[in-house]
């Protein structure tokens, strides 16, 4: 697997912490009795069953799971030493189960991914029941206040600790900025990890009725599960339908089509290149996946026209960053970008449409998509001229900073035209000449 030295050795120091926390739990550990072993079992198979059915979220490209529940529970009844193992044997179970495969080789593909996932989990698992013995407890039993508060305070040993090291790991691997990745994760996912707390507290307040009583959190715990991927499925579905509307347009207008998508790739990198938060880059590819959807009622006589329009078929191709906003704008996932959309053909200097905004009035993410749509169409080779030079390209970006393009977006742009020498080829088949696009 191809990933950075740097992350590499990550994984390595978080692998050699995690064996000497479980080495350190077998050294520690005690007979838990009966109950408690059968509730040890019970916790693997649910925390397996957890991580199969993650929910999967894009913005921040990892995954979310109900497991995160079970292990607070399992370290608040079955105390800091058993708790690691329950994590080391379902993270292991669940990630061979999701994960592994053969190469042509004949070797374990995956195995970095594998090491993380169960080193990260035990390891934070590991730091929260450090915390528990700190204070001289085996377990809780939750029967006081100082119970809560101790649960509570592993709960953010837990919750800060996770987060930190799936940020550090993505944050290597993809070169985000760390800081405002883990603060981004910590605000966005801050009322998840606490409704898995209460989860976690549930289980553990039935266990002291009895073992079985446990299984009754069972119930909230699948409901919450259910609901969060519901609601990202939905999403997901949503846009899945809207950026096929947008792939159908190939039908009409191949250009339309194939240029969403480029300029989709492109506005990410723009956004990177800012240093955006993953939520606001995804909300940067959403937008831009469908920011000529209302060409869609863009008769083909206007669309498909050879040459420049008329002022009256002007007017009517004007109106399509409109229509683009009206279609997506009754969806959730598309809220958030729905003025962004609208104004994608905005300028800085005021001179674009629909409502001849200029400067900061434009959407960030609009501004973003503009400067992706402008090169897209200097690097496009057209009937009439062939796709500029990468230098040409580069020196007319410029020449746009402050007038068509916001300086700061335009400067990275630049950036990332000189990183990235395959964005110099024209991607584009040649296409009758027409004015908007």
């Amino acid at each position: 697997m191809g990933i950075p030295r740097t992350a590499g050795l990550y994984v390595l120091l978080l692998t050699l912490l995690a064996l000497a926390s479980v080495g350190y739990s077998i050294a520690k550990c005690t007979y838990p009795g009966t109950d408690r072993l059968v509730l040890f079992f019970i916790f693997i198979i649910l925390a397996v069953f957890a991580e199969v059915y993650a929910t999967w979220i894009p913005a921040f490209n990892w995954e979310f799971s109900s497991s995160i529940a079970i292990c607070l529970a399992g370290l608040f009844i079955l105390g800091p030493y058993w708790a690691v193992f329950l994590v080391l044997i379902s993270a292991l179970l669940s990630e061979l189960f999701l994960r592994w495969n053969t190469g042509d080789d004949g070797q374990p593909a995956g195995v970095i991914p594998i090491a993380f996932n169960i080193s990260q989990l035990v390891v934070t698992v590991s730091a929260a029941g450090l915390l528990l013995i700190t204070f001289g407890r085996t377990s809780l039993d939750l029967r006081g206040p100082h119970d809560y508060l101790v649960a509570i305070a592993a709960f953010g040993v837990y919750f800060i600790l996770n987060l930190t090291f799936v940020t550090g790991i993505v944050s290597l691997t993809e070169k985000r900025e760390f800081l405002h990745s883990l603060w981004e994760s910590i605000r966005q996912f801050f009322v998840q990890y606490l409704v898995l707390c209460v989860s976690a507290l549930l289980f553990a307040v039935l266990q002291t009725f009895s073992a079985w009583h446990v299984l009754l959190a069972l119930f909230p715990l699948t409901l919450v599960h259910a609901s969060f991927r519901g609601y990202v499925k939905l999403q997901t579905e949503a846009r899945k339908t809207f950026e096929q509307i947008s792939r159908l347009l190939d039908e009409r207008d191949h250009y339309t089509a194939v240029h969403s998508a480029e300029v989709a790739e492109l506005s990410t990198r723009i956004a990177a290149a800012l240093g955006l938060p993953p939520s606001e880059i995804e909300k940067v590819d959403i937008a831009a996946r469908v920011h000529d959807i209302g060409k869609v009622a863009v008769p083909d006589a206007i669309l498909l026209k050879p040459g420049p329009l008329d002022d009256e078929e002007w007017t009517i191709m004007k109106r399509h960053p409109v229509i683009s906003a009206e279609l997506i704008e009754g969806l959730e996932i598309y809220r958030p970008v729905v003025e962004a959309v609208r104004h994608e053909h905005e300028r800085w200097d005021g001179s674009g449409y629909p409502a001849g905004l200029e400067g900061e009035q434009i959407p960030l993410i609009a501004r973003i998509i503009a400067a992706a749509d402008i090169y897209n169409a200097l690097a496009t080779d057209r009937p009439y001229r062939k796709a500029f030079s990468r230098e040409k390209t580069i020196e007319m970006i410029k020449e746009m900073r402050g007038a068509d393009l916001d300086p700061v977006i335009a400067d990275a742009l630049v950036r990332v035209i000189e990183r990235s020498p395959e964005l110099a080829d024209a991607t584009l088949e040649p296409v009758p000449e027409r004015a908007g696009l």
